[in-house]
């Protein structure tokens, strides 16, 4: 059994060894040195290892875990750096709109368009209040 992980610091420990801290507390030894913060981990739980991993970077898949966007699911288009205030990342969802968000509150959940993990129903996309509406109103018209 895997899960993914959200690399939360990288350092080293006492005798120089290289140590990753996750998002959920957990500290593994020796990672491969590619590994880097804001980068995602596979890892095996029964043996607390990083199997393999996905680089913080464009053109990955990546789903939202804070903010007004929560929940939404889709390719990294690009990294904005601003010094002394919050980096921002814009992601664009498979319906095609954009949206921008903190550097914080993105999860690398897989290389390219391929998720490591199984998505929800809606594949993360978000519907407008019309789009909603009309999606229900076919639901019940179907009923009937």
């Amino acid at each position: 059994a895997n899960t993914l992980c959200n690399v939360k610091s990288v350092r080293t420990a006492a005798k120089a060894v290289p140590v990753i801290t996750t998002h959920d507390g957990r500290t593994i030894r020796y990672p491969d040195p590619l590994i880097k913060v804001h980068d995602t981990v596979k890892l095996a739980i029964a043996t607390n290892k990083a199997v393999e991993f996905i680089k913080f970077e464009p053109g990955n898949l990546a789903y939202i875990t804070g903010g007004q966007i929560c929940g939404r699911i889709g390719i990294l288009t690009h990294k904005e750096k601003h010094p002394g205030s919050f980096d921002i990342v814009h992601v664009k969802d498979s319906v095609g709109h954009s949206f921008a968000t903190r550097r914080t509150n993105v999860f690398p959940i897989g290389k390219g368009k391929q998720a490591w993990v199984s998505l929800p129903r809606g594949k993360g996309v978000r519907l407008s209040i019309a789009e909603e509406r009309d999606r229900k109103l076919a639901a019940k018209s179907k009923e009937k």
